[in-house]
């Protein structure tokens, strides 16, 4: 039963995301400006658009292609075996250090004790 279901969500994800690639990709053949200015407008929240070196002509035309279609489909599909539920084992979701390397949360662990991860010396 469980893998019906997973299998139903990611049927569901699939259409969501190929309608989205669809509309997306002919908003920027049929209002190429508009889509850009959008698209711009997301990169603003992610600060992407601070970068001098990092221009909209080097990453906006692959909005909405099939590779972008293709990668999302992938990240959000891994996503559904990342849920945690109360009282369940936490799921072990790859994380990538600082030199590029991946590593599983549960790496990190020692001694079976919990994981305490600590973002305050971040800031």
């Amino acid at each position: 039963m469980f893998s019906i279901r997973v299998l139903l969500r990611k049927l569901l994800i699939l259409l969501d995301v190929t309608l989205c690639v669809v509309v997306g990709k002919t908003m920027m053949i049929l209002f190429p400006d508009a889509t850009k200015r959008y698209i711009l407008k997301l990169g603003e929240k992610s600060r992407m658009n601070q970068n001098p070196k990092f221009s909209y002509e080097n990453w906006g035309p692959t909005f909405f292609s099939f590779q972008y279609l293709l990668f999302v489909l992938k990240v959000k599909w891994k996503r559904l075996e990342d849920e945690a539920y109360e009282g369940h084992p936490a799921p072990n979701t790859p994380v990538v250090a600082l030199n590029g390397d991946t590593r599983h949360i549960f790496s990190f662990m020692r001694d079976n004790r919990p994981l305490v991860l600590n973002f305050g010396s971040c800031t």
